[in-house]
């Protein structure tokens, strides 16, 4: 498996001869695109069709479970089973500054990855594969700059399906009365934006 995982990634990683503008480009996607998942849970809590916000609400929650589960267990994968990052063993060549802290599995990978599962089940199927698509967009650009073994997405990706499993198992226990508190935390806490309608109620 470790030999998969290192050609796979001589494969994907960048050289010093590769084109500049697809470092940048892939400089871009690896640090900015996951700013998608905050600012899309956020619209999708603050905004949208009355008939629309209660499903689009529990659909927020739900996916701000799946990641807190699937971080608690990728932070115990990378505690238990920790794995050295490329550049810190000098193995390829690395184009983004990063700690060289645990490798596997990736927090990116997680994130984006839980992400879109979440979407894929619990809202529509096409917008769960575009986010996939972002998701293996991060996921290459990562190990094209350097900072991620091919493996280690993998990894992030199997976390976010436990951590989908795990939100949904907890919503049937107590998903109803989190949502309920959730809402009443809104209502207090965003009182003022409510009520001159900037936000949906």
């Amino acid at each position: 498996m470790d030999a998969l995982n290192r050609m796979l990634f001589l494969w994907i990683n960048a050289t010093p001869d590769s084109p500049h503008w697809l470092i940048r480009v892939a400089t871009f996607i690896a640090q900015d695109l996951i700013l998608v998942v905050p600012l899309l849970i956020v619209a999708l809590w603050l905004w949208g069709r009355h008939s629309h916000l209660p499903s689009q609400r529990v659909l927020v929650l739900k996916t701000g479970m799946a990641l807190i589960y699937a971080l608690a267990i990728s932070g115990c994968v990378g505690v238990l089973v920790p794995h050295p990052r490329p550049f810190a063993i000098n193995f390829g060549y690395q184009f983004l500054n990063h700690a060289a802290n645990e490798s596997y599995p990736s927090n990116h990978g997680t994130i984006v990855f839980t992400f879109a599962l979440a979407f894929i089940c619990w809202h529509r199927v096409w917008s769960g594969l575009i986010l996939m698509a972002v998701g293996c967009a991060i996921a290459w650009s990562r190990v094209y700059l350097g900072v991620h073994w091919p493996m280690d997405m993998l990894g992030g990706f199997l976390v976010g399906m436990l951590g989908c499993l795990a939100s949904n198992l907890a919503w049937h226990l107590y998903g109803e009365k989190l949502l309920q508190l959730t809402h009443q935390a809104y209502r207090v806490l965003f009182a003022g934006p409510i009520r001159k309608g900037w936000v949906r109620h």
